[in-house]
């Protein structure tokens, strides 16, 4: 048996390193490269055809959508710069004065092609086909080996074909979940005792760093909904987009309740220092809250990043026990900050933000809001698509990738009333 996992270790860590962004693309990136060179040695006249591999290395990116997207760019750039570089050889020729208003007519005609990002690439492609003599042959062969890297770079997507990112941005939705849940479960302990006012704050510094956290998953999330663009190994890649974004929207707003409750608690410490937070069993109760809330979190990112076909059933069941409870320790505990406002209500707005913001919480986590909040986003999204591509639209409509949506979440047809 030892022999058997020592055998299959080293292929399993090669597929698990394959999958690593930076080893696609350099793998991709030096490919695409190399086999542009050898085309253009054999296309360009020049003896060194340095523009193809160059382009075929800035065209190549880690999606399908990327890679077509920023090759049409690339293409336009290049030739909207071999292009001022014809006109202003035939005028002027090179001085510096010229040279300058080279830069400025270049820059501007990369803004009127709308290259975006490769604006820049109009001017230094202008200024290498300016500063050589023979300026006609020289720029037509740049076109040529232009094109050629692009179509590499488009060509490669066929050989090496880019990974669908969903796996990976599912990953980070799930580790900002969990890291959320860590906090909720530290704010729960030290509720149930005496908090200094030092640590509650030190509570809610920790939440407001969680907006970085947010910022590098969405970055992951930008990234896997690009790999599942036009990419023909992708089923329902609009179902997909809209069950992450809507996910991560709805964790999004959990921690910006979280920070608030943080807050909340902090006020609280300041107000009651040195007593407790909260009465015994109440501190008790917010504990067993916080940890069964924190539980529903990590519930909910599992549900959003499950295949649909699969276990997604199972995993909105367990969500929906999990915010059971929590409901019923948040209806205890209500109970029990009323009496304790009763006996003394100096402190009566800061617990009930307290139920408020733990109620908040329950609330977006819930499944049917969620199958609300996707059958809108997924109309949405429907009806910008319909109106920027009807033919498109009107075939995925025939396939029909909202009744799946309701198949494979139950709730997801029960619409509010």
């Amino acid at each position: 048996m030892q022999d058997v996992r020592k055998w299959t270790a080293g292929p399993t860590r090669f597929l698990r390193r394959y999958r690593d962004p930076v080893v696609v693309q350099t793998l991709r990136s030096a490919a695409a490269a190399t086999i542009a060179y050898v085309v253009a040695l054999r296309l360009s006249p020049e003896p060194a055809p340095l523009t193809a591999p160059l382009t075929a290395l800035l065209v190549v990116q880690v999606t399908l959508y990327a890679t077509l997207t920023n090759g049409i760019r690339r293409v336009n750039s290049v030739v909207a710069g071999v292009l001022v570089a014809i006109a202003f050889s035939l005028l002027v020729g090179l001085t510096w004065w010229s040279l300058a208003l080279l830069i400025v007519a270049s820059l501007a005609v990369g803004h009127l092609v709308r290259v975006d990002e490769y604006v820049p690439e109009v001017a230094i492609s202008a200024m290498l086909v300016l500063g050589v003599t023979t300026v006609g042959n020289t720029a037509w062969a740049r076109v040529v080996e232009t094109l050629i890297g692009a179509a590499v770079g488009l060509a490669i997507n066929l050989l090496l074909p880019p990974p669908v990112w969903v796996d990976e941005a599912g990953a980070s939705i799930e580790g900002l979940a969990r890291r959320v849940r860590r906090l909720m479960l530290r704010m729960g302990e030290e509720a149930a005792g005496r908090t200094p006012v030092e640590r509650a704050a030190a509570r809610l510094h920790e939440a407001r760093r969680l907006d970085h956290d947010i910022v590098e998953v969405d970055a992951a999330l930008r990234q896997a909904e690009d790999s599942l663009r036009l990419n023909p190994r992708v089923k329902e890649g609009l179902l997909h987009r809209v069950v992450l974004r809507t996910g991560l929207d709805t964790l999004e707003i959990c921690t910006v309740v979280l920070r608030v409750l943080a807050r909340t608690i902090t006020d609280l410490a300041k107000a009651r220092d040195p007593d407790p937070l909260f009465p015994s069993e109440a501190g008790a109760t917010v504990e067993r809250l916080l940890s069964e809330i924190g539980d529903a979190v990590v519930s909910f990112a599992v549900l959003v990043t499950t295949d649909l076909s699969h276990s997604a059933d199972a995993a909105e069941a367990r969500l929906s026990a999990e915010l059971h409870a929590a409901a019923a320790t948040r209806d205890k505990l209500a109970l029990l900050l009323r009496d304790e406002v009763e006996r003394d209500n100096r402190h009566w707005q800061l617990h009930g933000a307290v139920l408020t913001e733990v109620n908040r919480i329950i609330d977006e986590l819930d499944t049917e809001h969620r199958s609300r909040r996707l059958l809108e986003e997924l109309d949405r999204v429907s009806g910008e698509q319909r109106a920027k591509l009807p033919r498109l639209t009107w075939l995925q409509e025939r396939v029909g990738v909202p009744e799946r949506l309701r198949r494979n979440h139950p709730g997801a047809d029960r619409r509010s009333s």
